[in-house]
């Protein structure tokens, strides 16, 4: 039995949440419960779909925060209403592939020491047929924790993992842009065994603008804090560190086209 974790804020479009929902309930091993965090006050559009989908649907548990929170915070706060140790996050825009579930208790059940489990993701934009690109990662703990050190190893939006292991490392941290990021690290340092499905499990909602976002020194600055933080905590060493700054500071100060092109071809 198993739980799905999703967080809403006001800027979400309903018809994307419609189709994250959809996606959700039409899986070939259904969830026993889909708890989701209103993360603050939400538009008359959003409101009106999560309450139309709760009435009809039992297995929605609707969690309300009277103030954003941000994304880490509401997510810790919705860990407190899962009811089973087994936890799928899921993004309110993003769409599940039919058989998501299934695939991945398929590997908790043969495989009882894994903790996490995640799996490629389509990018797409607009809709499902115009994908962008494929993120893809490596498949087994050993090269998982050696990428760690220099990307985010597991698709936040497609990742199934047991509720006390993150809770062991601490749960999901205020580290705006990071907090997934972060959890997934202190979580290989405490011992958690990560597995990557080797195809795509879900289509990740893209934009021009999201790479827009990913640029710009304010976003460089928090990298590098984030980057400071993990050799605070031991887990790269200093030539990982000014190695991933150099890197990370011209991708996030070239023009936005420039690193569309880096992000869809080179990183994917």
């Amino acid at each position: 039995m198993f739980s799905v974790l999703l967080s809403l804020y006001i800027k979400e479009q309903s018809s994307h949440l419609k189709q994250s929902l959809d996606s959700l309930l039409a899986q070939s091993q259904l969830p026993d419960e889909i708890v989701l965090v209103k993360d603050g006050p939400l538009t008359l559009e959003l409101d009106a779909v999560v309450s139309d989908y709760a009435t009809r649907y039992r297995s929605l548990k609707v969690v309300t925060l009277p103030k954003n929170q941000g994304l880490g915070r509401a997510l810790n706060e919705g860990l407190k209403y899962c009811s089973y140790d087994l936890v799928a996050r899921m993004d309110t825009d993003d769409i599940a592939k039919p058989n998501r579930f299934e695939k991945q208790l398929e590997i908790f059940k043969n495989h009882p020491e894994i903790d996490i489990v995640s799996s490629w993701i389509d990018e797409f934009q607009g809709d499902t047929n115009h994908i962008l690109s494929i993120r893809k990662l490596p498949e087994y703990h050993k090269k998982i924790y050696q990428f760690a050190k220099k990307r985010s190893p597991i698709n936040h939006p497609a990742v199934m993992f047991r509720k006390s292991s993150v809770l062991a490392a601490g749960g999901y941290k205020h580290f705006p842009l990071f907090e997934d990021y972060y959890l997934w690290v202190r979580m290989l340092i405490n011992g958690a065994k990560f597995y990557n499905i080797q195809e795509s499990l879900l289509y990740f909602r893209s934009s021009s603008e999201m790479f827009k976002r990913r640029g710009g020194i304010n976003y460089a600055l928090i990298e590098l804090k984030f980057e400071r933080e993990l050799l605070r905590i031991k887990f790269i060493d200093k030539s990982i560190f000014i190695k991933n700054i150099l890197i990370r500071f011209i991708s996030r100060l070239i023009p936005n086209k420039l690193r569309t092109i880096i992000y869809k071809h080179l990183l994917r």
